[in-house]
């Protein structure tokens, strides 16, 4: 189907249609920052031409080379038959307006903790001149560092991944922000290698994919690090782990935020001592927890 599309594609128009049916007939899974086979295609596309990627109806009826055309083949056909992830074959990832280098060093960039720092983590920061020190813990990407650069002015940050492969990507986005100044660059399994390091606000959106999910994922997802999905029978193991340290990292009114996908039911009965606020997203309000030192302390 592939190869013999390049005789009968002419324009944008052509591409796109062809894109959404063979998406469509594939079956492929929407998880990466597209929701449908239609803003997939349109974004391989305009991105694999050069296009302004917010800007499709102007060039829907331009016509394309035999030479343009052939990228975008390639690109679509494995999309489809290696289901790679678009971010991965484009090596960038959109958390709002801010762009980012991805490649299979890293997880593709989704989280609601964006959202919220848009906003300065209002109200629960009432003043974010006074957050002078921050920590971005599994950091992967390095994207939650960057946008806490951006919404913390004062603010020196510590951005601490275990995997030293996804440490070279964050220092790429690192660098193509101009941020070197104010963020560094950790390899720490967690907490281990911050020894003796205090935070007024530590995030973090760690593994935390269970076992039963793991083994149903789809296949695009098989793309990303394991680890930096998987998290244990229950989700729950790092999650634990940043519990358990936590307090001692924050300083006297220190905040943790976290992010821990569907598991809200199971980190509440296991933990039904602690007072944790849901924090509300786009998605709802059982994905992002926030806590203060105190309510950490034995």
């Amino acid at each position: 189907m592939f190869s013999e599309a390049h005789t009968q594609l002419h324009t944008v128009r052509d591409l796109l249609r062809f894109a959404v049916s063979q998406f469509n007939k594939a079956g492929l899974h929407f998880g990466h920052g597209s929701a449908s086979a239609y803003d997939e295609a349109a974004y391989l596309i305009l991105k694999t031409l050069y296009l302004p990627i917010e800007q499709l109806e102007p060039f829907l009826d331009a016509r394309i080379t035999a030479t343009e055309c052939k990228y975008v083949l390639d690109i679509l056909e494995r999309r489809v038959h290696e289901r790679i992830p678009a971010a991965y074959l484009t090596h960038e990832a959109w958390l709002g307006e801010f762009n980012f280098y991805v490649d299979e060093r890293v997880i593709i960039p989704r989280s609601f903790i964006a959202e919220l720092l848009q906003t300065q983590l209002s109200p629960w920061i009432a003043d974010p001149d006074h957050i002078t020190a921050a920590l971005d813990l599994c950091t992967g990407s390095g994207c939650l560092a960057i946008l806490m650069a951006h919404a913390f002015a004062n603010a020196q940050i510590d951005a601490a991944d275990l995997s030293g492969n996804a440490l070279v990507v964050a220092h790429k986005n690192v660098e193509d922000y101009g941020l070197e100044h104010r963020i560094e660059l950790i390899e720490s399994d967690l907490f281990s290698a911050l020894q003796g390091k205090c935070y007024d606000l530590i995030i973090s959106n760690p593994p935390y994919v269970n076992a039963a999910s793991m083994a149903q994922l789809p296949q695009e997802y098989r793309h990303e690090p394991d680890s930096a999905l998987a998290s244990g029978e229950d989700g729950l193991d790092a999650t634990r782990q940043i519990l358990r340290h936590a307090a001692r990292h924050l300083t006297e009114n220190g905040i943790l935020i976290v992010e821990i996908g569907h598991n809200r039911d199971a980190l509440e009965q296991a933990y039904p001592q602690l007072p944790f606020t849901w924090l509300e997203t786009s998605g709802g309000d059982e994905f992002v927890f926030l806590l203060q030192r105190e309510q950490l302390l034995p």
